[in-house]
């Protein structure tokens, strides 16, 4: 049995993942303990995983109620100072837990850095979304005003991604001032030196979504997408039971766990819905952000996991999460996506051109645009063609134990 610490850095879409990582890990008879912010403990402990909490309930939900985290560029820039922020808690809590064999953490949680450089403990980077990976040869779409970048040659792709970059003007030189201070020898560029660890690379996310580049780190692992939603420790709500019994498939909406200033989307859905006629869902722990007047016809739950509501679903509207877009795949329904920052634009890039759903940016989700988009989703049958076809492919998925035994060769290796 080793010691294998989680450390997850987000929103509930970047730690149920790991969160399906720890129960594959405790399966196989290995101690595993998460640490990540406090909100996080009833799930873990749901699942049986140790769990040590950092920060408040407080400054959890400040970070949420920061309208600036959801706008393009400007949330990066939070998410990144929120990540160096936090890193000397992580550094703190893993220093606290005694003998540890291994680290699974994301590339922003920098305090699994830290303890890797300051104590020698092995860490494999897990990255959820194929947007991390920045190839040359598949660009990502960071910005929608980046896609001419993918016009441009292979050669002069490298030379840009070889320039000064965003991570590093933000995120440099708060990590190596904290490097100063434990004894560390800080990086030259975390974008170069400290994006992927050497130990090993963990891709969560299948080769049809994201297909492996010749840039990609050698020592990489992909499996598929962990659809982890809690369906075994959270019930579905009686009065949705009987919602979902009482007519035709709903339409269901949410704008991400993390979301709590989505009034504009959800009064955009709301017309969408009164004009077409439909039913739906809407999925938010914020009730005040539902429009009145639609009983009946609109049902708001705080949680339900998707694996038990989207097979009843018609459609799925959402951020572009692609925890949430997974779970859309796997349910085999038609997604409209309606991206905001960070990996969404991206994520709703790679939906659009799989054809099982239709991408929207923030700006351009009203009640006018929704309702036609809405109109064509649920149509045309191309789509719901398509989301059958990603729905089988979800189905191939690869067994998981070949995953974790990469996991456990990557302590023996090291």
């Amino acid at each position: 049995m080793r010691h294998i610490v989680l450390m997850p850095f987000g929103s509930a879409g970047d730690v149920f993942p790991f969160i399906w990582l720890g129960k594959l890990l405790k399966a196989r008879g290995h101690r595993v303990t998460m640490v990540t912010t406090v909100i996080f403990a009833k799930a873990a402990e749901a699942a049986g995983i140790g769990f040590v909490g950092l920060g408040t309930e407080e400054e959890v939900e400040a970070i949420a109620k920061d309208r600036r985290i959801w706008k393009l560029g400007i949330g990066t820039k939070l998410v990144l100072d929120h990540a160096v922020a936090w890193s000397p808690r992580y550094l703190e809590a893993m220093e606290n837990l005694g003998l540890v064999d291994l680290m699974m953490a994301p590339l922003t949680a920098f305090g699994a850095r830290l303890a890797r450089e300051k104590h020698g403990i092995p860490l494999i980077t897990v990255h959820l979304q194929p947007m991390v990976f920045m190839s040359a040869y598949e660009t990502p779409l960071l910005h929608p005003s980046f896609a001419w970048l993918r016009s441009l040659p292979v050669g002069l792709r490298k030379f840009l991604f070889s320039l000064p970059n965003a991570v590093d003007l933000l995120a440099l030189p708060g990590i190596r001032k904290i490097c100063r201070e434990i004894g560390v020898p800080p990086p030259r560029s975390i974008w170069r030196e400290w994006w992927h660890s050497p130990d090993g690379v963990l891709a969560l996310f299948p080769s049809w979504f994201g297909k492996p580049q010749p840039d990609w780190p050698a020592n990489l692992f992909q499996a598929d997408f962990p659809m982890e939603d809690l369906t075994a420790e959270v019930a579905m709500q009686p009065e949705l039971a009987e919602f979902l019994a009482a007519g035709e498939k709903p339409v269901v909406f949410t704008p991400g766990s993390a979301n709590v200033q989505a009034e504009r989307f959800f009064a955009s859905a709301t017309e969408a819905v009164k004009r077409l006629g439909i039913r739906a869902v809407f999925v938010t722990r914020m009730k005040n952000q539902i429009p009145a007047g639609m009983v009946g016809r609109i049902l708001q739950v705080e949680f339900v996991p998707f694996s038990k509501l989207l097979g009843h679903a018609s459609a799925f509207v959402h951020h572009g999460g692609v925890g949430t877009m997974a779970q859309g795949f796997r349910a085999g329904v038609p997604q409209l996506v309606m991206a905001m920052s960070h990996d969404q634009p991206d994520n709703a890039e790679r939906l659009r051109k799989l054809g099982s759903g239709i991408a929207l940016m923030a700006g351009d989700f009203t009640p006018e645009r929704v309702t036609k988009e809405l109109s064509r989703l649920l149509g045309e049958s191309r789509f719901a063609e398509s989301a059958e076809m990603l729905r089988k492919k979800t189905e191939e998925a690869a067994d998981p134990v070949e995953m974790i035994r990469w996991v456990e060769d990557r302590m023996r290796c090291l």
